[in-house]
């Protein structure tokens, strides 16, 4: 139980709350590279932690990320116009670089009086397929990170974010908790016998063992936790440990091992749900791979628009939500789906958003399948206050590349901290269910 207090706390993000301070602190993901497919594409609205930008991709291939507001009279830049290295407003012609340079101020006669000011830019930088800006401080700007997702070809990698209208610790919360997996996802799993694809092979043992033991710890990073399920085989019984890493503010990593996961706030009411795939050898981002894999977990553009998981989609009255059961398919349960929903990414943002956009935690009952949870609301409230308190919040200066999840089947006597031995345990060891 969180008293409300607390929540409000961790949940806002807007200028000028404490969690907002601490997210305007870190390299965040915005959209992906592919949304902007070539110099002086069509810019896109962009909408992070409460505030409204524009992003385009100037005639040399560099993007910018500025608010969206005209600086002369406050015109949606997403009107405007990308040309001749700047972005145009179509109300009087002003243009802009992607650092907030003003290159023309067509209806002034006085020539010098686009260099007395600048349009607001934020850093940007591209990687791992996706487009990350800083809105925090420039004195206070961190080195930008390294993924281990950075590090392969754009064939090897596959970058996706479904659109789930409710508070971003929700969705956290579902990354943090593996027992949810044999039980919400009971109808998906099955169907991943027979799979070719590793994220399906990966999970086939949860169907076994719906009650996992769970130990969580605090790390130098953040904190990582551990699901740990008996798995019959020709050897005897042998335990199968799933370790996922929480890096703050937003940042998971999938104990399959390639999957990174950022939960990016639009508002106190929407996030971004980013996944990105990838793998040293196989070609997540190509035919057919890329396609098997959308669609077996529901992130195809057909299954995200069906359900308002999209931009495009989410606010149509089409979208999932209380007020058509979250397009909850009851014939379907009849017939033997457990669920009624398509596919992992529809269950997950059901669940999500069905405890309201923004869930009271001071009624909630936590037992000890969710151990890591409270894990979660600390680092989380940790972050929060440092950042307030003109402190580095906890994970700013962490080393990226070394911070993986991982699973495997445990010899007799090993500890699933071999699994990963790059992390730094802080505090005390780990609690346990």
């Amino acid at each position: 139980m969180l008293p409300r207090e607390e929540n409000e706390t961790m949940c806002r993000v807007g200028p000028g709350t404490a969690m907002g301070t601490a997210f305007r602190r870190f390299w965040l993901p915005a959209l992906l590279s592919e949304e902007l497919p070539h110099p002086d594409c069509d810019p896109r609205r962009v909408q992070l932690l409460g505030e409204d930008f524009v992003a385009f991709r100037d005639t040399a291939g560099n993007v910018g990320l500025l608010d969206e507001s005209c600086c002369h009279r406050n015109a949606s830049l997403t009107l405007g116009r990308a040309e001749a290295g700047g972005l145009r407003c179509i109300y009087h012609g002003w243009k802009f670089a992607v650092d907030g340079t003003v290159l023309e101020t067509p209806n002034v006669a006085d020539p010098r009086f686009r260099e007395r000011f600048k349009a607001r830019a934020y850093p940007v930088r591209e990687a791992g397929g996706l487009v990350w800006v800083y809105l925090g401080p420039r004195a206070q700007m961190p080195e930008f990170p390294r993924w281990a997702c950075f590090d392969v070809p754009p064939s090897n990698r596959l970058p996706v974010y479904a659109v789930v209208s409710c508070n971003f610790v929700q969705v956290m919360e579902g990354l943090v908790d593996s027992s949810h997996l044999s039980t919400l996802h009971t109808s998906p799993l099955k169907t991943t016998d027979g799979s070719e694809l590793d994220f399906a092979k990966q999970t086939t043992h949860m169907q076994v063992d719906a009650a996992p033991r769970i130990e969580a710890e605090d790390t130098e990073f953040g904190f990582h936790y551990v699901a740990m399920r008996n798995v019959p085989g020709e050897a005897g019984e042998r335990v199968m440990a799933r370790v996922a890493a929480f890096v703050p503010p937003c940042f998971v990593l999938n104990p399959n091992g390639d999957l990174f996961f950022a939960i990016v706030p639009v508002n106190d009411n929407r996030c971004l749900f980013f996944h990105v795939w990838w793998d040293a050898e196989k070609k997540f981002g190509e035919e057919p791979l890329r396609s098997q894999m959308l669609t077996f977990v529901g992130l195809d553009r057909t299954a995200l628009d069906a359900y308002g998981l999209t931009l495009g989609t989410c606010d149509t009255p089409q979208a999932a939500s209380r007020a058509n059961g979250f397009l909850q398919d009851r014939d379907a349960q009849r017939r033997g789906h457990f669920t009624g929903l398509p596919s992992f990414t529809q269950e997950d943002a059901a669940v999500s958003m069905s405890a309201g956009p923004i869930r009271d935690r001071s009624k909630e009952i936590l037992s000890s399948a969710d151990v890591a949870l409270p894990r979660l609301y600390r680092a989380l409230l940790t972050c929060a206050r440092q950042a307030s308190a003109g402190q580095d919040p906890l994970g700013l200066h962490t080393d990226t590349a070394r911070i993986v999840g991982a699973s495997g089947l445990l010899p007799p006597g090993a500890h699933w901290r071999t699994l990963v031995p790059t992390h730094k345990v802080s505090g005390p060891k780990a609690s346990a269910a």
